[in-house]
């Protein structure tokens, strides 16, 4: 038995989520605060039987915080299973609590919810309600409090609780005060009585994200050592402890009737009575050893004391690295986890968050590699691109933050077998943060890699993951086979294509005059177009309506773009570096200032062709300053990919392009100071970003940062 899906509606920081998981090993990759500590969190309240409390005490921060107000409003957490054991008890736990079958049927899949809702005679309350009547409603929801609130768990459900319409039907339309006259709902399916709950029948062990784990093991409620033992001191033959424990109060004995300690004892008697006289002293007195004789009282007088290093020393707990100590931890869980399997549930559930807390990264991908156990179903949770890497792409759900609230995605949703096995080959070879990113840039080699974070941080003063983008090289032109995963179905992430069209850079037409390697040259031009227009025609066909996918092209290749863009200097400063001959160098750098396309492009293509795109990349980026013009198609492809930036990064960005004019003496100080005032509204909210946009270009229209901001 295994879980098949998870919606959370309502909960935290998920207003309308569904995950889908498989058997054996998942893992929920996200960035930080993107929901994974929530998400393992709703699957323990209704399979930890640990947090069966907490599950009936959910509070108004439980709601998720895009309602507004959480008042009247349903919290849903549902679990799928698929694949449910022919045991008996299994069949009969279901067919009773939680399952949707026909009757005489063997149940193979079942649901199990938790629904936290206002209780009946507030839902029958709204249900009176005549529609559209705010007012009512309002003085209904103002008078509730979480004391009007129930927790129930349910199974049998046929509701698909992420349908917003269903929702409505349940909970009701807050925003036209529309409520359903029904007020109880056999879609959400059955009561499920506390006596038959899931939680209790299967093997159940989360463990938690490795914060400070010294102090984990000093408590003895969450010790892991002590849970093991506590574990195997039930399990005792009080024959093999008894002479253990016959020891323990011999010496307990033998330690009182030491003289030193009898003296002790007699001078604190007799110093009580000088002091306060007979009457007001103690009757008696005695000092104790207090060794545990206990079995499990002993076990707790146990600790764990491990060799590190390479000296011949073992040391506490408290002397080991944080990576040694979080892997101990983290082995003593996954044993706490073999003993409750041992016992032989229904079904077994690990689910571990963040193992990668200060573990090495080869420890990491063979953690992952290595936890594998039978009929057990495994969920990670992880923002580690080391085991992400090394994970299965049809078991991921990649967690993202929308407008305040987190959805989920499956990259290979409604994709074809051979797309997947595609995908996954390429996230094995390609060790990128791919799946982590908030928006996607594609590029198809070296130059673009290395040359556009230069591009961008010399324009904007910030880097491309500030704007919330990943550079992903795919060194070919080969994109759809990721793009692919930028999809409605799968990931809901903007993703640009940057690649070359290849317009050739001279007439392509034969002339019979053209020396053997004139001719030459002009084939491979001619080759190249061919290509680029087939490469335009698949990808723009690939994209059409996908609105989180866009292609964009340079002219020629990003190389002639660059210069074509008014960057000519830029590359003649480095042609001292790229030859040695003077009359080449002198050549070359007449060649690259012409206006000439044919004669620009061919000398900065054979340069590039010289020292290898990257090797050109790396010489041009250390010659890239603040005045450079970024090609208008990087300009767009950035555009799509971060749609919305921020004030406070406007601001920052404005206030960059501002020191450098200032700094490059390019404007007069009346002029600066002006801007700076109203770049000092815009902080102040005064003025709204259009208008200082437009202060920027009236004063500043030859800067670089017009193109930019001409495209927000």
């Amino acid at each position: 038995m295994h879980i098949s899906k998870l919606n959370l509606v309502n909960y935290r920081n998920f207003s309308n989520a569904e995950l889908l998981f498989n058997k054996g090993i998942n893992t929920v990759i996200g960035e930080n605060g993107s929901g994974k500590t929530n998400l393992f969190r709703a699957i323990r309240l209704l399979l930890d039987d640990n947090m069966i409390r907490s599950a009936y005490k959910l509070s108004e921060l439980d709601f998720n915080r895009g309602l507004g107000s959480w008042k009247g409003h349903w919290i849903i957490i549902s679990i799928e299973f698929e694949e449910l054991s022919l045991d008996e008890e299994i069949q009969a736990l279901f067919i009773h609590g939680a399952a949707n079958i026909q009757p005489g049927t063997v149940v193979d899949k079942a649901t199990y919810n938790l629904i936290f809702r206002p209780k009946k005679d507030i839902r029958l309350k709204l249900s009176k309600l005549d529609d559209g009547d705010h007012a009512g409603l309002n003085a209904i929801l103002s008078e509730v409090s979480l004391d009007d609130y129930e927790t129930i768990f349910t199974g049998k459900s046929t509701a698909d609780f992420n349908d917003t319409l269903f929702y409505k039907k349940i909970s009701g339309d807050f925003d036209n005060a529309i409520f359903c006259d029904e007020i109880e709902h056999p879609e959400i399916g059955i009561k499920v009585p506390g006596i038959l709950s899931v939680a209790k029948e299967v093997s159940f062990t989360f463990i938690q994200a490795l914060r400070d784990v010294v102090s984990e093991f000093h408590n003895n409620r969450t010790n892991p050592l002590l849970t093991l033992l506590k574990s195997k001191s039930g399990q005792l033959d009080p024959a093999v402890i008894k002479p253990i424990t016959d020891k323990v109060l011999d010496l307990n004995t033998s330690i009182e009737n030491l003289k030193d300690v009898q003296d002790v004892r007699t001078d604190i008697l007799d110093t009580i009575k000088d002091t306060v006289g007979e009457t007001y002293s103690p009757k008696s007195m005695s000092i104790r050893s207090d060794l545990p004789a206990e079995a499990e009282a002993l076990f707790q007088s146990l600790k764990l004391f491990i060799g590190e290093s390479e000296e011949n020393y073992e040391g506490g707990i408290h002397e080991l690295s944080l990576g040694g100590a979080n892997l101990i931890y983290l082995t003593l869980k996954l044993l706490e986890f073999n003993y409750q399997v041992s016992k032989q549930s229904f079904a077994n559930f690990l689910l571990i968050e963040e193992p990668e807390a200060h573990i090495h990264t080869h420890i990491q991908k063979t953690l992952f590699d290595k936890v594998k156990y039978p009929d057990t179903q495994i969920i990670y949770s992880t923002h580690s691109t080391q085991i992400s890497e090394v994970s299965n792409v049809s078991n991921i759900n990649v967690l993202g933050q929308v407008n305040g609230s987190c959805e989920a995605y499956q990259p290979t949703n409604n994709l074809l077998p051979k797309d997947v096995g595609r995908l996954q080959r390429y996230l094995d070879a390609v060790r990128s943060n791919l799946l982590f990113a908030k928006s996607v840039i594609l590029v198809e080699g070296d130059a673009e890699e290395i040359l556009l974070p230069t591009l961008v941080k010399n324009l904007l003063g910030i880097s491309l993951d500030e704007l919330g983008i990943s550079l992903v090289n795919i060194r070919s032109t080969g994109f759809k086979n990721v793009a692919i995963l930028f999809n409605n179905d799968r990931i809901r992430k903007n993703c640009s294509i940057i690649t070359d069209l290849d317009t050739s850079i001279i007439d392509t037409t034969p002339d019979p005059l053209d020396s053997p390697a004139a001719s030459k040259f002009r084939r491979k031009c001619l080759g190249s177009e061919e290509k680029g227009k087939q490469r335009k025609l698949d990808l723009d066909s690939f994209c059409q309506g996908n609105n989180w996918l866009n292609v964009f092209y340079a002219s020629n290749t990003f190389e002639v773009d660059f210069i074509s863009s008014g960057n000519a200097d830029a590359v003649i400063n480095i042609v001292e570096d790229v030859y040695e001959d003077r009359t080449t160098r002198a050549t070359s750098k007449l060649e690259l200032a012409s206006k000439d396309t044919s004669i620009y492009g061919k000398r900065v293509l054979t340069m590039a062709a010289n020292e290898g795109k990257g090797w050109f990349a790396i010489l041009l980026s250390n010659n890239v300053d603040n005045q450079i013009k970024v090609p208008g198609y990087i300009l767009d492809a950035i555009n799509h990919s971060s749609p919305i930036i921020q004030d406070e990064i406007w601001l920052y960005i404005l206030g960059y392009r501002l020191s450098i004019i200032e700094e490059r003496a390019q404007s007069t100080n009346e002029i600066i100071g002006w801007v700076n005032s109203e770049l000092q509204k815009y902080r102040d909210k005064t003025i709204d970003t259009k208008s200082v946009f437009s202060t920027f270009e009236k004063y500043f229209p030859q800067d670089p940062i017009i193109e930019f901001i001409k495209r927000y």
